[in-house]
């Protein structure tokens, strides 16, 4: 009798046991499961809220996305400044001229441009000013009889022949299937431009203008100061 009762002793302690550990071993498997459901569902928040468009993360989510793909780009200038020289000036701009002008620019325009050919059409949009350098006038070019004034002015010229950049821009290009961009066409077009725009002005007949305002501004200055007969002659 003694050795059953020890024998249904240790039976009992060891179905305890085995009741405890089974107990254990759920209740670590529900918490793993409970932590692994809460994991789950933070990582697939962002990309429901992603999907939904109407909500508050989404905006902010596709706006970080976007920083990522198109980053603003960061101009840092130089902090050092050198000044190359500097002239004391007394040009009197008389006339501005704004011109456009369109330019075409190519290469490899042959039989085979739809494989290896480049081209493009630049919108140029230019500014032209001209007038009379005063500081290039001696003492003898002004002379004082009573009140008759003769004037001896140099020849106008064009002080400013440059395109604006906030208007000029590139209308169409076409690049063949087997050719990359020529990164220096832009910039002879470009340069063309520049010179084109000065040569529209010249034949318009920028500087007889220029020279015509600069006699009417000065005669007009003179006889309120009250020279009532101004002469003007120009450098030979």
């Amino acid at each position: 009798m003694g050795a059953i009762k020890q024998w249904l002793v240790g039976a009992f302690v060891f179905l305890l046991v085995l009741v405890l550990l089974l107990v254990t071993t759920m209740l670590v498997i529900n918490t793993v499961q409970s932590t692994v459901e809460q994991t789950t569902q933070k990582a697939l928040n962002p990309l429901a809220e992603a999907i939904n468009p109407l909500t508050d993360s989404s905006k902010q989510l596709n706006t970080q996305v976007a920083m990522v793909l198109h980053p603003t780009p960061t101009i840092i200038p130089d902090p050092i400044t050198i000044v190359n020289e500097i002239r004391s000036l007394a040009r009197l701009e008389t006339i501005q001229y704004s011109v456009e002008k369109v330019i075409r620019a190519e290469e490899g325009q042959s039989n085979l441009a739809l494989l290896f050919g480049d081209k493009l059409i630049f919108v140029a949009h230019g500014t032209v000013i001209a007038g009379v350098d005063l500081g290039k006038m001696a003492d003898g070019d002004i002379k004082i009889d009573g009140k008759r004034l003769s004037i001896n002015l140099p020849e106008p010229e064009v002080f400013v022949s440059t395109l604006n950049n906030d208007k000029s821009y590139v209308y169409d290009r076409e690049t063949g299937i087997l050719q990359k961009p020529d990164a220096t066409l832009e910039t002879q077009a470009r340069q063309t431009a520049e010179a084109e725009i000065l040569k529209a002005a010249e034949d318009d007949g920028i500087l007889d203008q220029a020279k015509i305002n600069a006699e009417n501004y000065l005669a007009r200055l003179l006889r309120n100061l009250g020279y009532n007969e101004v002469h003007f002659t120009y450098h030979k």
